[in-house]
């Protein structure tokens, strides 16, 4: 039975977005040269440990929910900012306990199907579940913007307590609050047990989020009349796209495998 108190992703995402539609309004961010677009960046952070076994999918699905979401995110002036996304795995076995079971996967990037094709081709492994290490390091790794007109967000997705490791959550979260990055929390399992185990403390903490998904119930896809003139649309605009460049190919290929990936 479904948690009456979890949130939808969707609420979360809408969320974002409306705060990030209203910080375009601002003096500061209308001043900012037309050429310095804004940006929304992102890092996904996912437990890959074997814990995970059964519950890897859905998580994998809310997050691509999440960027999808904000993907279609306007300024006020009905521009687009820039969408930058990186992706971690941590709590795998397979990955060097030196560097606390994590690795990045892809640094912050604009090109989505990378980001698609990297998300949906991670596995679980074994595996000890830093969320505090995995939080600062992502901090610490990647190349966030100063600007405050930007909107900067982690998205941790696990299982496990989120206080396990040597680098305790409450600092991880201090050090992103600093940077204005906001964290948000899911846990994947009983909406109460997160609370306990405090997932949902650590995004208060920077003023985020927190969601539950549950354990181990499949993804649900609910079919339209419009799916299949949507997917006719989609491959007539797909043979529209002429790529060049020494990676364009691959490229163009990449996208033929995710749009495959969505059906």
């Amino acid at each position: 039975m479904k948690n009456s108190t979890s949130v939808s992703v969707k609420t979360i995402a809408f969320f974002l977005i409306t705060v990030f539609t209203i910080s375009c309004f601002s003096p500061t961010t209308q001043a900012k040269p037309e050429t310095d677009k804004q940006k929304i960046m992102l890092a996904l952070l996912l437990d890959t440990s074997n814990s995970m076994d059964g519950l890897i999918d859905q998580a994998k699905s809310q997050l691509w929910t999440i960027v999808n979401e904000l993907a279609a995110a306007k300024c006020g002036n009905g521009s687009r900012p820039e969408i930058q996304i990186a992706l971690f795995e941590y709590g795998n076995d397979g990955l060097p306990q030196a560097e606390g079971y994590m690795r990045m996967v892809t640094d912050l990037t604009t090109d989505l199907d990378e980001i698609s094709e990297r998300l949906f081709g991670l596995s679980t492994n074994g595996g000890d579940e830093y969320c505090g290490y995995a939080i600062n390091k992502s901090i610490k790794k990647l190349n966030w913007s100063d600007s405050k007109a930007d909107l900067k967000m982690i998205f941790i997705a696990g299982n496990e307590p989120f206080s396990q490791g040597n680098v305790t959550y409450e600092s991880a979260c201090h050090l992103a609050k600093e940077k204005d990055i906001v964290v948000n929390t899911i846990f994947c399992g009983d909406y109460n047990e997160g609370i306990r185990t405090s997932w949902r403390h650590g995004a208060t903490l920077t003023g985020g989020s927190y969601m539950s998904i549950e354990q181990n119930q499949k993804t649900v896809y609910v079919q339209t009349p419009y799916d299949d003139k949507i997917d006719q649309l989609n491959n007539e605009l797909n043979k529209t796209y002429i790529y060049y460049g020494s990676k364009g190919k691959s490229k163009k290929e990449m996208q033929m495998r995710q749009d495959q990936n969505a059906e």
